[in-house]
């Protein structure tokens, strides 16, 4: 059976039902047709010839549910490109369960709902394995030494994971076929034979990515935020952090972030009009953009800054900086169980770790209340005025692109409480609209969250590029397009508006890097 996904959710629930009633009906046939091997099928969410689209959606989804159903989505190869598929239960009354129960969040949340293919029409994808063990130190010292002898390339997709057994491993997120990954294993052993490192194949596994390139910054630039998050106790966590002398709060305003930068928005405001012309962007989607020079302390890009849009996701390191306000003014406890509470949900947008530290703060208006009153300079049209709902359709909460960036100002800056944890939250390996597909070099850091919706795709970041002389030069970046009716349909209107806010981030490094000697 192949059920197409151009099927109605009806239609494809009522073949599953006929198919189960066929499975009754096969207890009174033969013995030898009983012994026929059953045919076994998976949940597709979307099926691409771009696996860019096919990663954003699988983070998108990952968020939507909770730990236990995100680690079953996995990525793999199908004739003519990849496929999202669910690693549950294939036999076909499970799979009309998880069905049915999946296509109603999905529904809520204005995704597309799923359909069935047949395993068979699959295959696995794999990357190349480096080592692995239970501690974590020794494999970031094996990451650093891959780097310096495989390229900044193979860097960008080099990552330290976490098995589902506690072990680490490092990996070479390579997501290819058999063959094709053999040979890359094959060549990189040839090249660290030397170093008596030894490389392999492994399956792609969906596992927790716990070190990557942007974690470099943070390991040259130690402060004692980081280590107390690794601690055991969380009474001395609260302690240290209250007694801190790096951390402080600004009494007085930031710098206005409003006015643009001349030729930078011209640049996006040509680009997007030609977007609009060739009809890549409709006449009910508005667009926001802001550019800021971390280095120079100055503003290059202003567009549609201090409108206010749904903030979806990107509003949660704005809640991760109202539960650390608590933590300082020892209201709250920071340790192990709010530290991945917090890391789920920067990293993975975890919606229900989300509402969690909401409640800890104490409801949305807590939330809102203590960035109004404490953070009155940053936030000047963010609005936190819920939950995340049930199957993540969040329209209410909202910010304005002038607000991210005077967040992520502070924030670079080292102007907030727990400052750098927040910054080590935004930079674990993850999804990104802001380099990741993009000519930007792989050796740039990446510190950011995405925000997407029915309604909304974006995202704000900051961008740590390296010079020519050996040096870094940092800047914030924000791209948002909301929509006001959903796209008919949503995995595509989400990919093409991913490309633009991409492209436009690559216009802007572009420019940078004729006037700063970027690499």
């Amino acid at each position: 059976m192949k059920v197409l996904p151009t099927q109605s959710f009806t239609t494809q629930l009522t073949i599953l039902l006929i198919l189960l009633l066929a499975q009754q009906l096969v207890l009174v046939l033969p013995s030898t047709v009983l012994a026929a091997k059953e045919e076994s099928h998976r949940l597709v969410y979307l099926q691409s010839d771009d696996l860019t689209r096919v990663l954003d959606y699988k983070e998108e989804l990952e968020g939507l549910f909770d730990a236990e159903i995100a680690e079953k989505f996995n990525v793999v190869g199908v004739q003519g490109g990849y496929a999202l598929i669910y690693n549950g239960a294939s036999s076909l009354p499970v799979l009309t369960r998880t069905m049915v129960g999946h296509a109603e969040i999905l529904r809520k949340a204005g995704y597309d709902e799923p359909y069935t293919r047949r395993d068979q029409e699959f295959h696995t994808l794999y990357n190349v394995s480096y080592g692995m063990g239970p501690n974590l130190e020794p494999l970031k010292k094996r990451y650093e030494l891959l780097v310096s002898y495989l390229g900044e390339d193979v860097g960008r997709e080099l990552y330290i994971e976490q098995t589902r057994y506690g072990n680490y491993t490092l990996i070479y997120r390579y997501r290819g076929d058999k063959g094709a990954t053999t040979r890359i294993a094959r060549a990189h052993g040839k090249l660290l034979r030397a170093k008596k490192i030894s490389s392999s194949l492994t399956k792609e596994n969906n596992n927790t990515v716990v070190y990557g390139q942007s974690s470099l910054i943070d390991d040259a630039d130690a402060g004692e935020v980081v280590d107390e998050a690794n601690g055991d106790s969380t009474e001395s966590v609260v302690r240290l952090a209250a007694n801190s002398k790096v951390v402080k709060i600004p009494e007085t305003p930031l710098q206005t972030v409003t006015g643009g930068g001349g030729k930078f928005d011209k640049l996006i405001e040509d680009y997007i009009a030609g977007m609009r012309r060739n009809g890549q962007i409709n006449g009910d989607e508005s667009t926001g953009w802001m550019v800021y020079d971390l280095e120079k302390d100055i503003n290059l890009v202003s567009i549609n800054a201090e409108q206010q849009f749904q903030a979806a996701s990107m509003i949660k390191p704005f809640i991760a900086l109202a539960f650390f306000h608590l933590v300082r003014e020892g209201k709250l406890a920071y340790g192990p169980k709010s530290k991945r509470q917090l890391e789920s949900m920067i990293q993975r947008s975890s919606n229900p770790a989300t509402n969690w530290a909401i409640r800890q703060v104490g409801g949305p208006a807590a939330c809102d209340a203590i960035l109004k009153e404490h953070y009155s300079n940053l936030f000047h049209q963010t609005e936190i005025k819920e939950y995340i709902p049930a199957g993540g359709r969040t329209y209410v909460n909202s910010a304005s692109p002038a607000d991210y960036v005077r967040f992520l100002r502070a924030l670079w800056n080292k102007d907030l409480p727990y400052g750098k944890e927040i910054r080590r939250m935004m930079a674990l390996p993850k999804r990104d609209r802001l380099s990741y597909g993009t000519k930007i070099p792989r050796s740039t850091l990446v510190y950011n969250k995405t925000g997407s919706t029915a309604h909304l795709c974006g995202d704000m970041g900051i961008l740590v590029p390296k010079t020519r002389n050996g040096g870094r030069y940092p800047y914030a970046i924000v791209g948002v397009i909301e929509t006001r009716s959903r796209a008919s349909d949503y995995g595509q209107w989400m990919g093409s508006r991913g490309k633009i806010i991409r492209q436009v981030s690559t216009l802007v490094y572009q420019e940078l890097k004729k006037e700063n000697k970027l690499l």
